[in-house]
């Protein structure tokens, strides 16, 4: 019998969960009662849960650790611009809230990229003359497909004009010296800005982006301009003092897989419930409290576990118990109380490469909790 990784995972939580079940449970009959005999039990599981989460996460990501960047950094590198303020502002309203929605089966273990925010960077030295121009080299990962790729934005901060303008705003493909050196433009467009107030320019680039992904040896990176009928350049290019955070970035729109949607149900209980059935429990992960500055929102969200008694009488019923007995070295493990369907959530956070990535993240919400 063939088990994915996250169906593994599952096991050999069900299996840490029912060991930690029986210890107390032994406690339990040889000491005296108490108002809330299940109290440390659940306190055991809560933090089983959390350590488990942080490495999920990790796994998932693809990183072998957390990437080293600090509060400070992410704010200076984080863009001042619409579209990402636009993903704050969604967390702002959700919160943490994980609230009563269709839940969808999912088909991979590992992160599921929904939008890549690639940060502008110096070009190679190979198309430089004198150090200039110092913009823009979009570095693209493997794993970008010209097949995913639904939209891809580049978006451009414009100064203040000192009075209304028009602007000419220009995106010029850069090649290497040894080959002339040359610019050729692929987009170009006519704005029309008011005075005194900066403004956020989005443009097109999916055709830059997919001659990029099927010939990467022609990414030597873009120049980018913009000139007012005074002949000003009013395009932010590089981090001049007070102007942090408004570097140009590409927003990189990738598609996803057909997921199936399933209705979620089981039995839910608080702290203080007395309930000692098989059920799910709230708890709350808080990223900063892991120190994790490098996630950018949510800041902290409902994960929940799975805490109660199991009646052998459901053995029979969920076959796949004995890997689970197998795995319990007392080897009488009955039914377990575990996750039967986990959620995703999404997430923005900073990689290592200091690239803005929104991503979903599977499996990490306990959305029912079942005997197995």
């Amino acid at each position: 019998m063939r088990f994915s990784h996250a169906g593994l995972t599952l096991l050999m939580l069900s299996a840490a969960v029912c060991l930690c079940e029986q210890q107390a449970q032994t406690q339990q009959s040889e000491e005296p009662s108490e108002s809330c005999s299940g109290c440390d039990l659940r306190q055991q599981i809560k933090s089983m849960r959390l350590n488990a989460i942080k490495s999920q996460i990790l796994s998932k990501l693809r990183m072998k650790e957390a990437p080293n960047i600090s509060r400070d950094v992410v704010k200076q590198l984080l863009p001042r611009a619409p579209p990402l303020q636009q993903l704050l502002d969604q967390y702002d309203v959700l919160g943490d809230d994980n609230r009563d929605r269709a839940v969808v089966d999912e088909d991979d273990e590992h992160a599921v990229t929904e939008t890549i925010m690639l940060m502008a960077t110096e070009p190679e030295p190979e198309v430089q003359a004198d150090g200039s121009p110092k913009c823009c080299l979009f570095t693209l990962s493997p794993k970008f497909q010209a097949s995913r790729v639904l939209r891809a934005q580049l978006w451009v901060y414009l100064r203040p004009a000192e009075e209304p303008t028009a602007v000419f705003l220009q995106i010029s493909r850069l090649t290497p010296a040894s080959d002339g050196g040359r610019r050729v433009r692929v987009r170009s467009l006519k704005l029309d800005v008011k005075a005194g107030a900066g403004s956020w320019q989005s443009i097109d680039v999916k055709q830059v982006l997919s001659v990029w992904l099927r010939q990467p040896d022609t990414n030597w990176g873009i120049h980018i301009n913009a000139y007012d009928n005074a002949g000003n350049d009013l395009a932010v290019t590089s981090a001049e003092p007070g102007e942090q955070g408004l570097q140009p970035f590409m927003e990189v729109k990738l598609s996803e897989g057909p997921r199936r949607p399933r209705r979620d149900s089981g039995l839910d209980c608080d702290e203080n419930s007395p309930e000692s059935r098989c059920c799910r429990y709230p708890l709350t992960v808080d990223f900063e409290d892991f120190g994790w500055d490098w996630i950018i929102a949510p800041k902290r969200y409902k994960a929940n576990y799975c805490s109660g008694e199991c009646e052998y009488m459901h053995l029979q019923k969920y076959p796949h118990t004995h890997l689970v007995n197998k795995a319990n070295p007392r080897g009488n493990a009955g039914p377990c109380c575990t996750p039967t369907k986990m959620s995703p959530i999404n997430m923005l956070y900073f990689n290592r490469k200091e690239q803005i990535i929104y991503g979903k993240i599977p499996s990490m919400v306990v959305d029912r909790c079942g005997c197995s």
